[in-house]
C-alpha cells in the first residue's frame, strides 16, 4: 500500500476518541478509502471484520436484519465472518456504507455500546436520497480523503521530497537544469494524477496508454454513478463540461451552458449532488477579499475544477476510443499550447484543497473597459490574504495580481506568481515554481 497522510489522521482519531466516536472516511470513488481503512485495521487492532456493503452475501446481509439486539448481532457477525472480536481491541470496517443507510443510522447505538471501534467508508455519501430518511449520527468523526497529493506521489516514486523542501527554504534560484528536471517530475504528476490505481500503473512502468485506460475506467465509473442518481445524464454533462468552460477562460461556471437550457430547481438539486460526489472542486468568487474569505463569497459566481488533475487530463485529451499519446509527450516536454494554462490552474486548485483549504478567487471590472481583472486563487493567512496568479509559461505579464496588490495593499500578507520558472521576485511579487506550492501552503 502507498504511504498516505490519512493514515496519520486515523491514528489521531483512535488515540483521541477511542470507541466514543466512529470515523467516517468520505471522498470520491477510487481515492483509496477502503485500502487505507483495511490496512489501518490490520496493523492497529488485534482483529478486524471488514464488511463490503457493495458485495454482501445473503448470510451477511441477514446479520443486519436486526441490529437492535446488539449482543445477538455481534455473535452472528462473528459467526458469519469467522473472525473473533475482542472488546476495546477490535475494529469493524463498514465499507461503502452509503449503500446501507440504516446501518449508518444504527452507528449511534453501536458506538454507545462501546465494545469496539468502527471505521466507515463512503462514496457519494451525502446524496440526499441516501440519507433523507435517516438520522445522521453525531457520534461520527469525519475525515476527507483526497487523491494522492504531490508529496504522496513523490513518496510512491521513491524520490526525496525533503530535497525540494530544502530548496524552498534556502529561497534562492535552483538553477535552470535542476528546475527543468523538477518541473518535468511535476508534469508527470499532472499527467498521471493522484488516483492510486493510476499511480500504481505508473510505478509498474506502464506506458501512458495503459495508465490512461485506468483513468478512463474511473471516469466511466463516475459516469455510471451519476446516471444512477440522474438517468437524464445532466450531472454527467455538468462534469464533462468543466474542461470546456475552463478552456474558454470563463470568469465563472455557467450551468445553463453545460446543460444547453434554462436552469430549473431540479437542475440546481442535481448540481448540489455533483458537489456532494467529491469528484469536483468548487471555487467561489470572493466579492470583498479579506481574511474571512467565506463571508463575501458569491453563491452565484463560481468556478469548477476536477478533483484529480490526472482525470482532468484524460477527460480533456481523449478521443472517443483512445488517448492521444502525443498530448502526453508534449506535456512531458513542456510543449503544450500556451492556452492550456488552465491545466496548471486545475492542479493548483487540487493542491490547495488537499492542504485542507477552501477555494476562492476574485474578479473585478477594469475602469473604462468591458474586460475584467482576475486573481486565480486567494487564501487567508495571518489575518490577511494571499493572492496567487498561475502562469503556464511566461511570467512577464501579471497585470491582474499587480492591480489587486494596488487595490488591496493593506489586506495582503504575501503575493505569489506560480509558474514553471525558477525562483525570483519582482518588487513585492514572489515568484516560485509550481512544485513549491506545498511548502508555501505549509508556511501560510
Amino acid at each position: 500500500m502507498f504511504k498516505r497522510k490519512v493514515y496519520d489522521e486515523l491514528m489521531a482519531w483512535k488515540e483521541k476518541y477511542g470507541t466514543r466516536y466512529a470515523v467516517l472516511l468520505e471522498g470520491a470513488r477510487r481515492v483509496g478509502k477502503s485500502t487505507v481503512a483495511e490496512e489501518f485495521a490490520r496493523l492497529n487492532f488485534k482483529s478486524y471484520i471488514k464488511i463490503d456493503f457493495a458485495n454482501l452475501t445473503k448470510e451477511m446481509r441477514a446479520v443486519f436484519d436486526d441490529i437492535a439486539d446488539i449482543d445477538n448481532f455481534f455473535l452472528r457477525l462473528q459467526a458469519v465472518s469467522g473472525v473473533r472480536l475482542y472488546e476495546k481491541e477490535s475494529v469493524i470496517v463498514f465499507d461503502e456504507i452509503q449503500k446501507m443507510p440504516e446501518v449508518r443510522q444504527a452507528m449511534k447505538y453501536l458506538v454507545a455500546d462501546g465494545r469496539y471501534y468502527y471505521i466507515e467508508t463512503g462514496s457519494l455519501i451525502s446524496i440526499k436520497k441516501n440519507v433523507q430518511n435517516i438520522v445522521i449520527p453525531s457520534e461520527e468523526h469525519r475525515i476527507q480523503v483526497y487523491p494522492m497529493d504531490y508529496e504522496e506521489f513523490v513518496w510512491a516514486t521513491g524520490k526525496d521530497f525533503e530535497v525540494m523542501r530544502e530548496l524552498y527554504r534556502i529561497n534562492r534560484t535552483v538553477g535552470n537544469g535542476v528546475n527543468r528536471k523538477l518541473m518535468r517530475d511535476f508534469r508527470i504528476y499532472m499527467a498521471v494524477g493522484g488516483m492510486p490505481q493510476a499511480v500504481e500503473a505508473y510505478i509498474n512502468k506502464e506506458n501512458f496508454e495503459v495508465i490512461d485506460d485506468v483513468k478512463r475506467e474511473i471516469l466511466e465509473l463516475y459516469k455510471a454513478d451519476f446516471y444512477k442518481i440522474d438517468p437524464s445524464g445532466r450531472i454527467s454533462r455538468m462534469y464533462e463540461n468543466i474542461p470546456n468552460q475552463l478552456s474558454a477562460n470563463s470568469k465563472r461556471f455557467v450551468l445553463s451552458k453545460a446543460l444547453g437550457k434554462r436552469i430549473s430547481n431540479r437542475d440546481m438539486e442535481l448540481f448540489s449532488e455533483l458537489l456532494d460526489s467529491k469528484t469536483v472542486l468548487i471555487s467561489y468568487n470572493c466579492t470583498d477579499p479579506s481574511a474571512a474569505l467565506g463571508q463575501s463569497r458569491s453563491m452565484d459566481s463560481y468556478k469548477l475544477y476536477l478533483a484529480d488533475t490526472g482525470l482532468f487530463t484524460t477527460l480533456l485529451f481523449n478521443s472517443e476510443d483512445k488517448v492521444n499519446s502525443e498530448i502526453y509527450i508534449k506535456l512531458m516536454s513542456d510543449k503544450l499550447e500556451a492556452n492550456l494554462g488552465y491545466l496548471y490552474e486545475n492542479m493548483v486548485a487540487q493542491m490547495i484543497v488537499s492542504s485542507g483549504r477552501k477555494l476562492y478567487y476574485h474578479t473585478w471590472r477594469k475602469e473604462n473597459s468591458t474586460h475584467s481583472y482576475e486573481v486565480d486563487f486567494l487564501v487567508s493567512s495571518h489575518t490577511k490574504i494571499v493572492p496567487f496568479e498561475i502562469k503556464s509559461s511566461s511570467v512577464r505579464f501579471h497585470e491582474s495580481i499587480t492591480a489587486f496588490a494596488q487595490k488591496y495593499s493593506s489586506r495582503i500578507y504575501r503575493q505569489y506568481l506560480l509558474s514553471q520558472k525558477d525562483v525570483g521576485n519582482e518588487e513585492m511579487l514572489i515568484m516560485k515554481p509550481l512544485y513549491m506550492l506545498p511548502f508555501i501552503l505549509e508556511d501560510l
